[in-house]
């Protein structure tokens, strides 16, 4: 039962990604052609390659993480924030590999939402493709499934039915949760982010997201919402 997973052990987390270049012109002749042929059967005849890069923020592959944000319970019920946020992805990850370093971490347990399918691959992945490893929480390799540290607040959501999908958003309104969509949402992030250059109004989304992911998995348990607290050591 998730009522007897020890709270001050979760990392909730979430991730902001965009294409890796601001348009189809800046890749190079050879991206071009990877990509095509990478989607060639998730577009419809009548959407070209270029058109359909607007979707490359979501293929770690073709994307780079511009934030990360975790959050972690203190005693006194407060949802310690912090962020990692850098147009040099390479630092920002370097930055973030280093907090698992903290004996606090050790035996942490990570939670998002779609994490299982979105955010922990992609942070893996894009560790690798910057040359590096990646922490230990999300190596899965030689594991067996009860051995994985990880926590999906929509597989929990899904009881097993494999059919259903749901967002944060929705998941957070039947919950009675104040939405985290109040000022973007996830399909804005990359204009904000290219066109904007906005990039601490991304961080604030993110940070919201990690809030309400918590209050979602603290519903789920039958608890009280959280509290915020920014900066977390």
């Amino acid at each position: 039962m998730i009522q007897n997973i020890p709270l001050e052990k979760v990392l909730f987390i979430d991730i902001e990604t965009v294409p890796n270049a601001s348009s189809w012109e800046e890749l190079s002749e050879t991206e071009q052609k990877l990509w095509d042929k990478k989607t060639r059967f998730q577009r419809k005849d009548e959407i070209s390659p270029e058109d359909y890069y607007e979707k490359a923020g979501v293929m770690a592959e073709f994307g780079k993480i511009i934030c990360i944000s975790i959050g972690m319970l203190e005693k006194n019920e407060t949802l310690r924030i912090k962020s990692f946020a850098n147009d040099d992805e390479k630092k920002l990850l370097r930055e973030f590999g280093e907090l698992f370093n903290s004996p606090r971490l050790r035996d942490v347990i990570l939670c998002a939402h779609n994490g299982k399918e979105f955010d922990f691959p992609w942070v893996a992945r894009r560790f690798l493709i910057n040359g590096m490893q990646p922490p230990t929480p999300f190596q899965m390799f030689g594991k067996k499934p009860w051995e994985i540290p990880h926590l999906d607040t929509m597989e929990l959501w899904k009881f097993g039915d494999y059919k259903n999908f749901i967002s944060l958003e929705l998941l957070a309104h039947v919950f009675g949760i104040p939405t985290p969509k109040d000022d973007i949402d996830g399909s804005m992030v990359s204009s904000i982010y290219y066109i904007e250059k906005d990039l601490q109004r991304i961080v604030d989304y993110c940070e919201k997201d990690v809030l309400t992911l918590a209050n979602i998995f603290r519903r789920m348990r039958q608890e009280d919402l959280l509290q915020r607290n920014i900066n977390l050591d």
